[in-house]
């Protein structure tokens, strides 16, 4: 009998383990299930339906990893005289406030940025404002930090190149060609918003040649996205489907100071010319002609036989000048440079100014309702 116990309890035992390891395989097996959510992968991951959608997604991943070192964060600081508050001038408030000796004569004021490697010397490039005034420049590229010189400055197109020492190689962006940049085109925006290092916003191109922007205060040419830009991103690159800089970011238009999904870049083929010059001259050796332009009405152009207002009309002529010398009159409307048509007046500025000092422009002018072809020499702006 009491074998029959010891077997029976025996028997219950190995039961009873036999169970519980069950219940403990059971939990090992079961213990990445999630009490939340569905089972399983989501539909779309089966099937074609956003297979698209993913190779953009790739793409977007791609640019990101060829522009990630070439991007760079600029800090600035810049030592600024306080004024001295007129109450220091009178005696009550100086024996009540003390001395105006013991108020802080100077502050220092700090400012961020965004640059791009454009060779792998270690030229950059960001915007004027970035840098302008200010005592020191820091680039950080990555985890090193360097102290920056400044090479040169142009105001007129809010552009500037700096340069840094590195023992090692550094990353120059790709150039793109602004000149095939059109609307609904994708649109890539890396920088430093608010000093949020290497920030990738994505749009697409709303304007492809923005030229109606009173708020510039000039007749240059921008890009306009709707990629997010906000203060930080000011000179960083803005980038095509390719991962080819397009344009350099420059400005938003906002009356809140954060993006509301208008932002404007310098084309990067006018940054092409104005970093070599820099790089050159420290400055921008401007061409000139000496050709003062006046607004052509359409009424007055259908006077003079032309189809449209398309043009530059000659309102005045400088003394002495190329287009002095080359036979241009008063009353001539300029129509084409090197068999480019001329619009306006800013397609007449950008066409001169950007031309090499001592190349000689052939120019097609309207006159007595026919064309004319003249030499212009392009000499440097006064």
């Amino acid at each position: 009998m009491k074998g029959r116990k010891k077997t029976y309890l025996a028997a219950t035992l190995l039961c009873s383990l036999t169970i519980l390891s069950f219940i403990l395989i059971s939990g090992v097996f079961c213990k990445d299930k999630n009490p939340f959510g569905s089972s399983g992968q989501s539909p779309l991951r089966k099937g074609d339906l956003v297979a698209d959608a993913t190779k953009i997604q790739e793409a977007f991943k791609k640019i990101y990893e060829i522009n990630k070192d070439s991007v760079v964060f600029i800090s600035t600081e810049q030592t600024m005289k306080m004024p001295q508050h007129p109450f220091f001038n009178d005696p009550f408030f100086r024996d009540f406030f003390g001395p105006s000796d013991r108020q802080p004569k100077t502050q220092k004021r700090t400012g961020l940025g965004t640059g791009f490697i454009v060779s792998e010397d270690g030229y950059i490039c960001t915007n004027y404002h970035v840098v302008a005034g200010v005592d020191k420049i820091k680039i950080k590229v990555n985890k090193d930090s360097y102290d920056a010189k400044l090479i040169g400055l142009d105001e007129k197109t809010d552009l500037a190149l700096l340069k840094i020492d590195s023992n090692n190689k550094l990353t120059p962006v790709y150039f793109g060609d602004s000149d095939t940049v059109n609307v609904g085109d994708w649109s890539i925006a890396i920088g430093n918003p608010f000093g949020l290092d290497k920030t990738f916003t994505v749009g697409v191109i709303s304007s492809a040649a923005r030229r109606d922007l009173d708020l510039m205060g000039d007749s240059q040419t921008h890009i306009q996205t709707d990629a997010s830009i906000n203060p930080g991103n000011s000179g960083g690159p803005l980038l095509n489907i390719y991962g080819e800089v397009i344009g350099v970011n420059r400005m938003i238009y906002s009356q809140t100071g954060g993006n509301i999904g208008i932002g404007f870049a310098i084309p990067i083929n006018t940054v092409k010319n104005v970093l070599e010059q820099l790089k050159l001259h420290k400055k921008i050796k401007r061409g000139f002609i000496g050709v003062q332009i006046v607004p052509l009405t359409e009424e007055y152009a259908s006077e003079l036989g032309l189809k449209d207002n398309s043009g530059a009309l000659v309102g005045q002529i400088t003394e002495d000048s190329p287009a002095a010398k080359s036979g241009i009159l008063t009353g001539d409307v300029i129509i084409s440079i090197n068999s480019k048509e001329i619009k306006n007046f800013s397609d007449l500025i950008n066409e001169v100014e950007n031309t090499p000092i001592g190349k000689t422009l052939k120019v097609e002018v309207w006159r007595n309702k026919s064309k004319i072809a003249l030499f212009i020499t392009v000499v440097e702006r006064p």
